[in-house]
C-alpha cells in the first residue's frame, strides 16, 4: 500500500512541475512578445495639453537666434545603457549601478586597470570604499577597451 501511495505522489509531483514549467514558458513568451512590439502613439493619457497663458503673465524670453554657419548641434544623452565586454571570454554585461552588483569580472577588470588596489568582498565595504568604487565604475565604463 505505501508502494502505491510513493508511486501516486511521485506521479503527481511530476504532473505539477510539469505544468508549472509550461505555464512558466507560455507566461515567458508572451512577455518576450508584449516587449519586442512597442506602441507607435503614446497614450491619450500622456499626451501634452496646451497650457493658457494669462493676461497677466509676462512674455517669455526668447533666446538669441544662432548664426546661420554654425551647424546646430545636437543634444547628446547620458550614456545610460552602456554593455561591457569581458574581452577574455566576450561575455556582455550591462554597466552596474553599485560595486556589490558588479559582475566578478568586471571588479578583476578594474582592479587589473589600477582603478582599484583590490578586489573587494561586499562584507569590507564602507560609505568611503563606496564612493571610490563608484568613481572607479564611471572611469571603467569610458574604457574602449571594454564596450561591447
Amino acid at each position: 500500500m505505501t508502494k502505491l501511495l510513493a508511486v501516486l505522489t511521485a506521479i503527481f509531483v511530476v504532473y505539477a512541475l510539469y505544468e508549472v514549467f509550461a505555464t512558466v514558458s507560455q507566461l515567458g513568451d508572451g512577455f518576450k512578445r508584449a516587449v519586442q512590439k512597442k506602441p507607435s502613439t503614446p497614450p491619450p493619457e500622456l499626451v501634452k495639453q496646451p497650457t493658457v497663458v494669462s493676461a497677466t503673465a509676462t512674455p517669455p524670453v526668447t533666446a538669441s537666434v544662432a548664426s546661420p554657419t554654425k551647424p546646430a548641434v545636437p543634444a547628446v544623452e547620458p550614456d545610460k545603457h552602456i554593455n561591457l565586454r569581458d574581452p577574455k571570454t566576450g561575455e556582455v554585461s550591462p554597466v552596474p549601478g553599485n560595486y556589490r552588483f558588479a559582475k566578478k569580472w568586471i571588479k578583476e577588470a578594474m582592479v587589473a586597470e589600477g582603478l582599484l588596489p583590490k578586489v573587494y568582498k561586499n562584507s569590507e565595504l564602507t560609505e568611503t570604499l563606496n564612493a571610490k568604487a563608484k568613481s572607479a565604475i564611471e572611469q571603467f565604463k569610458h574604457l574602449e577597451k571594454y564596450h561591447a
